[in-house]
């Protein structure tokens, strides 16, 4: 038993040691931010090295959002467990935390910040903006932007029930997606509204269903780019060239299908797949000329699995699987870096490297499994060395 517990304490110590070292050692990059499956702290990766250095910033959850233009400041959430969180910012090394949002039109407890996502030039950090309407006795989200330093938010949405802000690459449009509420038809694909006869409409439950839409980056100009009668789309992904946003349609909860459509008032809608299937998550290839997707469910195999997924043809049997291994298990989060040239994703927790060009990949295993998407560092990082 003494022999364990001195075992313990060496053991303990060497960590502490490795810790020290790791936080006083200069970040390269490229860099990879996530947080820890307890989402009590968040892990910065330096691919060049496989140095990492842990942040913590209290005892609320902690999640990592995206970096500075420069990359050298984290952008985060922290929230009191269930509790709606505050979006902050802080130098790499945990140092010179920031409130970038002030907003004194409700008290402290009856708004918060989710989703920041900072524009490509690093100007602005659109957000989703959460309120309580106590005389509504109801919720609203709205798709919100802040200056990158802090400030006080302005509000792009009125109907109350945003989401998903995601930039386009030129920073001058923000994709994001809007729900509305009906009364059920007869079935799925049904737009009537019967009422049941003696039952008053307020005692029917509503659907709520999203359709995908754009604003200019200076929240002038606005249009609803989906229209579908049924169903609800999510996860607005926009093409690296900027001509192009992929997204996922469910006729019905948990049947999904892949589409893409141009970004352009009136533009018609792609359907990429036809069978429905559960899809995790998606990104675009670096070339803009296919989908990174992870699916369950799709053509045949039942494992979550990263497909290739073209933009011509029918997805359902013209899609290929981009890492044949079946030992990558549970993919997910898949998200390619600033160059293209690296690849990381979750495989069952735990964060996995990929070599775009080769499909190689491993493990990176002394890294905390991970609650959260990876987040890398933009092209603009030239090292902590750089940074003032």
């Amino acid at each position: 038993m003494r022999k364990q517990f001195l075992i313990a304490v060496l053991f303990l110590l060497a960590a502490t040691t490795v810790h020290a070292q790791t936080a006083n050692t200069p970040l390269n990059g490229p860099l990879i931010a996530i947080n820890t499956a307890a989402q009590d702290r968040i892990i910065l990766y330096d691919v060049s090295n496989g140095g990492q250095r842990s942040l913590s910033f209290g005892d609320g959850w902690q999640m990592p959002w995206g970096f500075s233009a420069d990359g050298c400041r984290v952008i985060f959430t922290m929230s009191d467990g269930l509790a709606w969180g505050r979006v902050y910012s802080a130098k790499l090394d945990g140092s010179d935390r920031r409130d970038l949002v002030q907003f004194d039109e409700l008290p402290a407890d009856a708004w918060g910040v989710w989703e920041p996502t900072p524009s490509p030039d690093g100007s602005l950090i659109a957000f989703t903006l959460l309120r309580k309407d106590a005389k509504a006795n109801k919720i609203t989200s709205h798709l919100a932007v802040v200056d990158a330093g802090g400030g006080k938010p302005s509000i792009y949405s009125v109907s109350g029930s945003e989401f998903e802000p995601h930039w386009s690459p030129d920073g001058k449009w923000l994709a994001y997606i809007s729900f509305t509420e009906r009364a059920p038809g007869a079935d799925m694909a049904s737009t009537a509204v019967p009422t049941p006869e003696g039952q008053p409409e307020s005692a029917i439950t509503m659907l709520r269903e999203a359709d995908l839409w754009v604003v200019s980056a200076d929240g002038q100009t606005k249009y609803r780019l989906t229209d579908f009668p049924t169903g609800s789309v999510r996860a607005p992904r926009w093409s690296p060239d900027g001509f192009l946003l992929s997204f996922i349609y469910s006729p019905s909860p948990n049947n999904e299908t892949f589409w893409m459509i141009g970004n352009a008032n009136g533009a018609i809608p792609t359907q990429l797949s036809y069978k429905w299937v559960a899809v995790m998550d998606t990104t675009w290839f670096p070339d803009s000329a296919s989908i990174l997707a992870a699916a369950r469910d799709f053509q045949g195999v039942q494992d979550n699995t990263l497909w290739r997924i073209p933009l011509v043809g029918n997805a359902d049997t013209d899609a290929t699987q981009f890492i044949q291994d079946p030992a990558l298990t549970f993919a997910d989060y898949a998200r390619f870096s600033a160059d293209g040239r690296w690849l990381a994703l979750r495989s069952e927790y735990a964060l996995t490297l990929v070599d775009a060009a080769t499909g190689q990949w491993s493990l990176v295993n002394d890294v905390p499994l991970a609650n959260t998407p990876p987040v890398w560092s933009p092209a603009g990082f030239g090292g902590e060395g750089s940074c003032g």
